[in-house]
């Protein structure tokens, strides 16, 4: 059964897709990355790999989901049943599903925190705290399972209510005015931290070139940003290009896509540690840097209370955007698969990511040093959820890379990406080539901190993903 949906405007899969991109990453992870990796060497190797990978996968992810008009799942499954392929490749869809499902659970947990400051700027509890007050506060926070259970299900029922909605009144007209809304505050946090804190310390912080900070632990975690921040292999993209027109340009919107994506990055990276520097902080303090160095800043700035809510807005509908794009791919395929109505589908997928989330909740406090995935795994239970999804999103682009470069034919191919030969030969090069030995070079390179009996596992999917793509490869050459 494929679906009919197709968004009103060409536009709006751009939209949807910088929905997705854009989240909690882009406001502190990128920033922070770039100014402790050698400042423009590490944008030049991120900017480099994004066309090289992240804009060849990007393209292939959308136009697997144009060409099958289903939900990842059955998409795949239509696709290898149509070029005769083996069946393994519809773990495309299964690992994009699984993914979104997991990274629902936690991202849902750690954007609910958002709310809280949120609250708490508004209220003014924070104005004129000091360092130990503010890191207090966010320690109580992390302590109490009854607040971040809270939070966490006030925000996934947000999201699942825009899901649930449909394509057209929940996710695009949404979209329509969450992600202006999102350039204009950003815009105006930006001016203000302009004006209050020192922007030229963070442009050199953030774009200073020095290859001497850029080690190979720097290169990979370019190459893995570049990866991450488009949302590739989690099924968000290609449910979403299943809506896209026919008459839309992939590689129009793939380049703005990454474009957009990392210009948002930046800005924010500009604004927060503006921000910071013009407060005297730290600015190396990772996750801590949104919920205990920036809620000092405000505290200690005039006006600093309104813009924190405005802050903690920006980044409570940065990350609902991304989150309403973790629902749709298992949403989609529960609708089409099961027969569901879309209600029933999106709640049947946020409750069960909801459960799955109490783990992430509990593990920072009751589980925080004592459980059975420490026994078993020697980590919490969000480090492991957070670990699965490090293997399997890798995984999903590798195999989409191969599967779009060497299954789908040279005509239709053309025939959706609708451009030149010579950038077709590029892309097809890139993503045939060069993006897979990128994403399983950054992919193998986290086997060592990775329990020893998961190693055959990944190796035995990667040997099959690359059987599969030969067999696929003879066949085409076999049939022209």
């Amino acid at each position: 059964m494929s679906t009919h949906n197709v968004w009103t405007h060409k536009g709006t899969f751009l939209l949807a897709a910088v929905g997705s991109a854009v989240g909690l990453g882009n406001l502190w992870r990128f920033p922070y990355l770039a100014g402790e990796n050698g400042g423009g060497a590490f944008l030049l190797i991120y900017a480099l790999t994004i066309f090289a990978v992240g804009i060849p996968i990007l393209i292939a992810e959308t136009m697997l989901g144009r060409n099958s008009r289903r939900s990842p799942i059955m998409g795949m499954r239509f696709l290898t049943r149509t070029h005769k392929t083996s069946r393994a490749w519809e773990s495309i869809g299964w690992l994009g599903a699984v993914s979104a499902f997991i990274i629902l659970s936690f991202y849902s947990v750690i954007a609910g925190w958002a709310i809280h400051y949120t609250g708490r700027m508004l209220t003014g509890s924070l104005q004129g705290a000091d360092a130990t007050t503010v890191a207090a506060g966010f320690d109580t926070l992390l302590a109490s399972p009854a607040l971040l259970t809270l939070y966490h299900t006030l925000f996934i029922a947000a999201s699942a209510l825009v899901v649930g909605l449909g394509v057209h009144r929940g996710i695009e007209n949404s979209l329509r005015i969450l992600m202006p809304a999102l350039f204009v505050i950003l815009m105006v946090v930006l001016a203000y931290a302009a004006m209050i804190g020192d922007l030229s310390v963070a442009a050199d912080f953030l774009f200073t070139f020095d290859v001497a900070n850029l080690s190979l632990e720097g290169w990979l975690a370019a190459m893995g940003q570049s990866f991450f921040t488009l949302s590739l292999g989690m099924g968000a993209i290609m449910a979403y290009g299943a809506y896209m027109s026919g008459e839309a340009s992939l590689t129009r919107t793939a380049f703005t896509i990454a474009i957009v994506d990392t210009a948002v990055a930046l800005i924010a990276g500009l604004a927060i540690f503006a921000l910071v520097f013009g407060a005297g902080l730290d600015p190396a303090e990772g996750p801590g840097l949104m919920f205990v160095t920036l809620p000092l800043a405000f505290a200690e700035m005039p006006g600093g209370a309104l813009l924190g809510a405005i802050f903690f807005i920006l980044v409570l509908g940065a990350a609902l955007s991304s989150a309403i794009s973790l629902i749709e791919p298992v949403a989609a395929y529960l609708v089409e698969r099961f027969d569901l109505s879309r209600p029933q589908a999106v709640s049947a997928m946020v409750i069960a990511s909801w459960a799955l989330g109490l783990l992430t909740v509990f593990s920072f406090n009751r589980w925080a040093q004592a459980s059975i995935f420490h026994a078993l795994f020697g980590r919490s239970a969000f480090s492991l959820l957070e670990l699965l999804t490090n293997i399997f999103m890798p995984l999903g682009g590798l195999l989409i890379s191969l599967f779009a470069g060497w299954a789908l034919t040279h005509g239709e191919v053309t025939k959706e990406m609708r451009t030149g030969e010579t950038w077709f030969r590029v892309w097809r090069l890139l993503v045939r080539f060069v993006a897979p030995a990128a994403v399983a070079f950054v992919f193998l390179r986290t086997i060592p901190q990775v329990q020893g009996y998961w190693i055959p596992t990944i190796g035995a999917v990667v040997i099959v993903g690359a059987f599969a793509a030969g067999r696929s490869f003879l066949a085409e050459r076999h049939a022209s």
